[in-house]
């Protein structure tokens, strides 16, 4: 396949790339550099994108503005309703004191940091994900691990490695939904093609998760409990997004994963005592 001179208006395609990713750089910069409010960001990488997409690329300033407003509608609805609900429930929990209920629960399912880590960073914040996705999963397993006594930073960093795993299905199948709608592809198509791929690294994540935290010695010594939370996560991953479509495949594997590996937990917390 070759580049098409007639669509470059910079004459070079990897100039017209690069002046393509201004507005990413942009937001980017603004956020991690500058360290502007999130908002002002935001608003800076819309200037930024207006300014190249009419100045450089010559699209219509009428069909420019119609985007802007388009992109800003879908990003609270339905993107912005999802995580306004989970974060109302979330607080709703924790005012009601179920949260600390929740708490108390699953360090009484075990006292071994690893395997808090494994059933709340990967199993119950891929729930979290299917079910709202865009940073909840890892500001709500992230707040669970810190009152467990994790390091704010640590409980951070490797929720977001867990979070990995069940992102391409995350808000109840958004990334795929989104993509189906600027490709015209068939969307149970995208959802399988996905779900053939993704299980492979979704047994592999916990690894990595535990790898990290633990190191390799600390991963090995647990590993029936992390494969297991891997493989029953895979497994309906695989089964839900070729049979069904996008929708609950997070949910519906998030909810095996806790099961199975909660239950494998367990017997290892019961062979020690036993021992």
């Amino acid at each position: 396949m070759t580049w098409n001179q007639n669509y470059d208006p910079l004459g070079h395609w990897w100039l017209s790339t690069l002046v393509a990713a201004l507005p990413v750089v942009v937001l980017l910069g603004a956020l991690a550099v500058l360290r502007i409010k999130a908002h002002w960001a935001a608003l800076l990488g819309l200037a930024a994108s207006l300014l190249i997409a009419i100045g450089v690329f010559k699209m219509p300033a009428g069909m420019g503005a119609r985007t802007a407003v388009y992109g800003a509608c879908y990003g609270l609805f339905p993107i912005g309703w999802i995580i306004l609900n989970v974060i109302f429930m979330y607080d709703m929990n924790c005012a009601s004191g179920r949260f600390k209920i929740l708490q108390e629960s699953l360090m009484g399912i075990t006292q071994d940091r690893r395997l808090q880590l494994l059933l709340i960073a990967f199993s119950f914040g891929a729930f979290f994900e299917g079910a709202a996705g865009f940073g909840t999963p890892v500001a709500v397993t992230a707040a669970i691990l810190i009152g467990l006594g994790f390091k704010p930073l640590q409980a951070s960093g490797l929720s977001l490695i867990a979070n990995t795993a069940p992102v391409a299905y995350g808000a109840l199948g958004t990334p795929l939904i989104a993509l189906q709608t600027v490709t015209g592809l068939d969307l149970l198509q995208l959802s399988g093609m996905a779900g053939r791929i993704l299980p492979f690294f979704s047994v592999l994540v916990p690894f990595w998760l535990l790898w990290a935290f633990a190191g390799f010695n600390g991963m090995i010594e647990i590993w029936p409990a992390v494969l297991v939370a891997g493989v029953f996560f895979a497994i309906p991953q695989f089964l839900v997004s070729n049979f069904h479509g996008p929708w609950l495949v997070d949910v519906v594997s998030a909810v095996c994963s806790i099961e199975r590996a909660g239950i494998s937990v367990g017997a290892s917390e019961r062979q020690g005592l036993s021992r």
